[in-house]
C-alpha cells in the first residue's frame, strides 16, 4: 500500500533534520516523513581537523536514529525517482511514497570515478582525501610521516561542498612541516580548477599571504584527470601555455614532470607531475536521481535542483522546496548556508500551505572557517555578491585564536546539540 505524508523530506543530513525539527517546533501536528538510507550521521566539517591530527574521526559519527525528531517518521530507503507531476517519490526498493509538499536535501554526490585511478589508490600509496570518512585519518598519517619532497593538493573545477576544504588541509600541513623544520625540503603544489584562491577580495588577500609564506606553487584553471598511485604521478589539464607551466613548476620538480602539448583539436595541455604526497578532492555534482528527474535545472551541467535562489522554492513546482548542497542556488555549499536557508524554507513552506505568498528571503549567506595554521583561523562570511557579512565586531579577515576555538570546540557542539534540533 502506498504511504502518504503531508510533508516528505528527502535527505536526513544537516538540512533535512534541521528543517524537520524547525517545522515541528512551529506546528507540532505536521505529518512528516524523512527518507534517509544511512544508519550513520556524520559531522563532516571536522574531517579537515581529523586529517590534521587534532580530531578523532569516531567523534564525527553518530546514529541517525538519535536525531530523527520524535514526531517525524524515518523512512530508511534510497530515492530512485521523482514524479512531481503525481506528487510521488519512488524508492530503489520499488516502494512509492506520495506527498502534499516535498523538501529535497540529499546533499551532493562525490564523483570519485571522474579522476582516473583515484578510487583505486585512495587511502594508500600516499594518496588521501578528507572527503572520505575512511581515508581522512590516513591524511594525517601522510602529513606527520612526510620527510620532504613533492606534496600535491587538488581542487576540482566543479562546485564542491565546503569549497575551502581543499586548501585548508594544505595550510595546516605546511604549518606542521614548518614547525618540524622540513619546510625547505617540501615542494608544495596546489592544482585548482578555480581561477583564484578565494572569491571574496578581503579574504583572498589574507590567503595569498599564506600561500606566499608557505612558498606554495598554485596552478589555477587546472583540472585533475588522473592519479597513478603506484607510480606516484598526477595528471592535470590546463589552458596555460607550456612556458607558463614550466615557470610555475619549481627547479626541484624540473626532472619530475612532463607536458603533453595540446593539439589543435584539444582544449588544454596535459601535465604529468610526480608526487610524494597527494591530497585529492573529487569532482562533485547532484545525486544521479536528481540529475535525471524533472526537478533538475536543465541548463545546469551538474544537474542541481532548480530553485528560486532567494525563496528556495522550486521554479516550476510550487509545492516543492530544496536546500543545501543539491540546489542550483549560486552560493557556497556549506553548513553555514544551510543554517540560513532552513528557516527560509520553513517559513515559505508554511506560507504556501496557508495559501499565502512567500515572504522569507535567503541572501546567499555562507561561511567558511579557514585555518591558516594550527591555532589560528580566518572566519570568512559573505553573501551572493561576495560581500563580507562579518558576525563579530572585528576584522574577520585576520586569522585569530578565538576563531580556531569556534571551529574546533564550539561549532561541533552546536551542531549535535542545537542545529540538528532546530534551536540554532
Amino acid at each position: 500500500m502506498e504511504k502518504h505524508y503531508q510533508i516528505l523530506i528527502v535527505g536526513g543530513g544537516n538540512a533535512g533534520l534541521s528543517v524537520a525539527s524547525q517545522l515541528l517546533r512551529k506546528r507540532k501536528g505536521l505529518n512528516i516523513g524523512i527518507i534517509e538510507p544511512s544508519e550513520n550521521h556524520y559531522y563532516q566539517p571536522a574531517w579537515t581537523l581529523v586529517g590534521a591530527g587534532i580530531f578523532d574521526i569516531n567523534k564525527t559519527m553518530r546514529n541517525e536514529k538519535d536525531f530523527i525528531p520524535k514526531n517525524a517518521t524515518w523512512i530508511k530507503e534510497a530515492v530512485a525517482e521523482f514524479n512531481p507531476n503525481s506528487n510521488k517519490v519512488i524508492c530503489s526498493s520499488g516502494k512509492e511514497i506520495s506527498y502534499d509538499y516535498l523538501i529535497i536535501c540529499p546533499g551532493i554526490q562525490l564523483d570519485w570515478n571522474k579522476i582516473k585511478g583515484l578510487k583505486e589508490t585512495l587511502g594508500k600509496n600516499n594518496v588521501s582525501s578528507n572527503y572520505n570518512f575512511n581515508s581522512a585519518p590516513y591524511t594525517w598519517e601522510m602529513i606527520k610521516n612526510f620527510k620532504g619532497g613533492i606534496a600535491v593538493f587538488t581542487n576540482p573545477s566543479t562546485p564542491i561542498k565546503c569549497g575551502g576544504a581543499p586548501h585548508k588541509i594544505m595550510y595546516l600541513a605546511v604549518d606542521y612541516w614548518r614547525k618540524k623544520g622540513i619546510l625547505d625540503k617540501c615542494d608544495i603544489h596546489y592544482i585548482s580548477g578555480a581561477t583564484v584562491i578565494f572569491g571574496v577580495p578581503e579574504y583572498k588577500a589574507t590567503l595569498e599571504e599564506v600561500l606566499k609564506k608557505g612558498n606554495i606553487k598554485v596552478h589555477y584553471s587546472a583540472n585533475t584527470i588522473g592519479i597513478d598511485g603506484n607510480n606516484k604521478t598526477i595528471e592535470f589539464e590546463t589552458k596555460s601555455t607550456p612556458s607558463t607551466i614550466k615557470q610555475s613548476l619549481s627547479e626541484t620538480t624540473a626532472p619530475c614532470y612532463s607536458i603533453n602539448e595540446a593539439s589543435q583539436s584539444d582544449l588544454a595541455n596535459k601535465v604529468t607531475l610526480s608526487f610524494d604526497l597527494c591530497h585529492a578532492v573529487p569532482p562533485q555534482s547532484a545525486p544521479d536521481f536528481i540529475k535525471k528527474s524533472p526537478l533538475a535545472d536543465a541548463s545546469n551541467p551538474y544537474g542541481y535542483v532548480e530553485v528560486n535562489k532567494n525563496t528556495m522554492q522550486h521554479s516550476r513546482f510550487a509545492n516543492v522546496f530544496a536546500l543545501g548542497d543539491c540546489t542550483n542556488a549560486p552560493c557556497s555549499k556549506t553548513g553555514a548556508a544551510i543554517r540560513k536557508q532552513a528557516p527560509v524554507v520553513v517559513n515559505n513552506l508554511l506560507e504556501v500551505m496557508d495559501k499565502q505568498p512567500v515572504t522569507a528571503q535567503y541572501d546567499g549567506y555562507s561561511a567558511c572557517p579557514i585555518p591558516t595554521q594550527y591555532g589560528k583561523l580566518m572566519l570568512a562570511e559573505f553573501d551572493y555578491n561576495n560581500k563580507p557579512k562579518m558576525t563579530f565586531p572585528f576584522d574577520q579577515a585576520k586569522p585569530r585564536w578565538t576563531m580556531w576555538l569556534l571551529k574546533t570546540k564550539v561549532l561541533p557542539w552546536l551542531y549535535w546539540n542545537k542545529i540538528l534540533k532546530g534551536t540554532a
